[in-house]
């Protein structure tokens, strides 16, 4: 049966697939203007997104993939407006010149939101499923959330073979989230075929995941586009389900202004065939709009993408001071404050300084929720770092997670967005490498390329190092490979004071933090680490991130040799251990902070100390440590008696099971003292 669709409905259609076509058009003449920065178009892909764009919200959240220009100018964006990211001009809504055309970021009052993502081939599916998390969470808590809120998701369809992909659709499955996951499906990867490359397209691939209803349509007819699309959005509205639509659209344009479609393509002829253009232009004919009507629309259209292009032409560029602007959102803790150590307070070992810590963020904040392997109610963790939180809390504010460490990290981008303030765990810090991506392109880059909109607040917990013959796989210190990725914190507490401290503060803090807690520190079950231990600090204890201390100073006299020890995590308990003749000696100072970096403090100690070791627990070349040795040598160099000097694990490929080779491998005090004695014989 033919779709009943309002005239005006599809007069407005009309205008968008003719503006979307004309900035085609328009980028192909001035392709000497537009091709500095790499951009790609929606020509073949109109219909569906206009459809799509529509019909969606203010109060609703989209996640527009590179070629979805056409769904930008649906939901009310301006020619201008993607031009001005075309042109990569300062006056860029989304991102101020620093992303490519159509990588959205949008946070307008009279829109859907559009959380940033990045190059959006697969990875964008598990943040923008964190956003319909978050919806489910807000309605299920009671939290200020507009009823019926939709979340689309857009990919083409080669993208859906990410391994990402799979789970962000296995949770949306499992939890039932309010998702559109949307599918265009032009056959084509970048010059690789859909034979080449996929067993079978996404609609055939969602019947793996029961739970999400599939649906293909012919994307290029807009008449069976926008009656499917209405019909869908009405069922995850009111259903709160998520569906896949797999639309099925011809690519009319190049792959992007850099792979053109001459250099490879032979199947034009066939593609023209399906132009969703000429397709709902005789749709309306037979609608019985005249020509006449139609030629006015469009050459509107054209008259305003031409103009809205000159005038994008000569908006200004950004200036180099703009580089240096919302690498972070500013945080409100900058003071610590609090009882660190309450009179009469119970001493508490380091696991549980954690587990109160978060247990105070759930009882004060209803945002504040946790989730990852084992944290939920069995178990509590496997380091028992979560016990009796979701008793207390229950299963919906404390869960578990399938072993997904892409997932438990992108989604906070997601949780972020919708107001919630996530901590979640990787169970060690040896399984967070395919939560990499997710970290370094969706996580930390969110509220640069943002221009600040959309800061990612989030907690990561990662038990780390090395204890108990814990093996190569379960052993490992990752903090130089975090510290170098930039718009992350990143902090490394020795005691449980301190952990409890930054942890409250990490939650504060509108931007990603990492949190490295010793595994070997959690109980104080290693000799030597008993200073692990502290009085359990006032629930209003909170220590500023970026703040180092001096553990113990060096007692010494003008002509006495001392030696500076900077270190963090199990490193501070090597130090405070170390062979008695020399103990005084020595000063430590415990970083507590690896980004930002207290580099007022180290600076300070050590010109007064002329002598530094950095102690890790990473094997030392190319680490955070050899790094931290550069910048203390570069800038107290007439200040040093001694090269800085760096000890750590041995440079091999992983931590041995066996526990000699495993004490071989790692430093310890008296390691530590052989080089003290070295360093205070210059």
């Amino acid at each position: 049966m033919k779709p009943i669709i309002e005239r005006p409905t599809l007069l407005k259609a009309f205008s968008l697939l003719c503006t979307a076509k004309a900035i085609t058009t328009i980028y192909d003449e001035q392709f000497r203007l537009v091709s500095k920065y790499v951009h790609a178009t929606s020509r073949g892909h109109e219909a569906i997104q206009v459809a799509v764009g529509m019909q969606l919200t203010a109060k609703d959240y989209a996640a527009p993939y590179y070629r979805d220009d056409a769904m930008l100018l649906a939901i009310g964006m301006k020619p201008y407006d993607l031009m001005l990211q075309v042109l990569a001009k300062i006056d860029d809504p989304f991102s101020g010149g620093r992303a490519y055309y159509a990588h959205p970021s949008l946070k307008d009052q009279d829109k859907p939101k559009i959380p940033h993502q990045s190059s959006a081939t697969g990875m964008q599916a598990i943040p923008t499923t964190g956003v319909a998390m978050g919806i489910q969470y807000r309605e299920t808590e009671g939290l200020n959330q507009e009823k019926g809120a939709i979340v689309v998701c857009s990919f083409g369809d080669a993208s859906v073979t990410e391994g990402e992909v799979s789970e962000a659709f296995q949770m949306a499955a499992l939890k039932q989230f309010p998702i559109l996951y949307l599918v265009q499906d032009n056959g084509w990867d970048i010059s690789a075929t859909a034979e080449e490359t996929r067993a079978m397209n996404a609609y055939e691939y969602a019947k793996g995941f029961p739970g999400i209803e599939a649906v293909s349509i012919d994307g290029s007819d807009f008449a069976e586009c926008y009656s499917v699309v209405e019909e869908i959005i009405k069922k995850i509205r009111t259903e709160r389900r998520p569906f896949l639509l797999h639309a099925r659209v011809p690519l009319l344009n190049h792959h992007t202004s850099g792979v053109r479609k001459e250099w490879y393509r032979n199947d034009m002829n066939e593609h023209k065939k399906e132009d969703p253009y000429f397709k709902l232009r005789k749709y309306l004919i037979s609608e019985g709009i005249t020509e006449v009507e139609l030629q006015n629309i469009e050459d509107e259209a054209i008259s305003t993408v031409a103009s809205d292009f000159e005038k994008a032409l000569k908006s200004p560029d950004p200036q180099p001071s703009d580089l240096f602007t919302h690498d972070f959102a500013p945080t409100p803790v900058t003071v610590e404050a609090g009882e660190r150590a309450p009179k009469g307070a119970e001493e508490k070992v380091m696991v549980d300084c954690a587990l109160f810590a978060v247990q105070e963020l759930m009882e004060a904040h209803p945002e504040c929720l946790l989730y990852g392997q084992d944290v939920g109610r069995r178990l509590g963790g496997v380091f028992r770092e979560a016990a009796t939180l979701a008793e207390k809390f229950g299963d919906h504010r404390v869960f578990n997670t399938a072993i997904q460490e892409a997932f438990i990290i992108g989604s906070t981008v997601g949780m972020s967005a919708t107001g919630l303030r996530p901590i979640v765990e990787v169970q060690f810090a040896d399984y967070i490498w395919p939560g990499l991506n997710q970290l370094f392109t969706e996580v930390s880059r969110s509220c640069y390329l943002s221009n600040g909109k959309w800061p990612v607040s989030m907690v990561l917990r990662v038990p780390t190092g090395a204890y108990g013959s814990g093996g190569p796989f379960h052993s490992s210190s990752i903090e130089s490979v975090l510290c170098n990725i930039k718009g992350i914190k990143v902090v490394y507490p020795s005691n449980g004071a301190d952990l409890k401290g930054l942890m409250k503060a990490a939650y504060y803090d509108p931007n990603p933090v990492v949190i490295l807690e010793h595994k070997g520190l959690y109980w104080s079950k290693v000799k030597g680490t008993e200073t692990a231990k502290r009085k359990l600090p006032s629930p209003d204890y909170i220590l500023p991130l970026g703040k180092g201390i001096m553990v113990q100073n060096a007692e010494y006299t003008m002509n006495k040799n001392v030696v500076l020890v900077v270190t963090y995590g199990m490193g501070v308990h090597w130090a405070l251990n170390v062979d008695s003749d020399i103990r005084l000696k020595i000063g430590i100072l415990d970083l507590r902070s690896l980004y930002p970096l207290d580099t007022e403090l180290i600076y300070q100690k050590a010109k007064e100390y002329n002598r530094i070791i950095i102690l890790t627990e990473e094997p030392v070349d190319n680490s955070f440590a050899q790094s931290l040795a550069a910048r203390i040598q570069e800038n107290c160099f007439e200040y040093l008696d001694a090269p800085v000097t760096t000890i750590g694990a041995e440079n091999m490929p992983a931590i041995p099971l066996n526990e000699v080779l495993e004490r071989t491998m790692l430093p310890n005090s008296e390691k530590l003292s052989t080089t003290i004695r070295k360093v205070l014989s210059y």
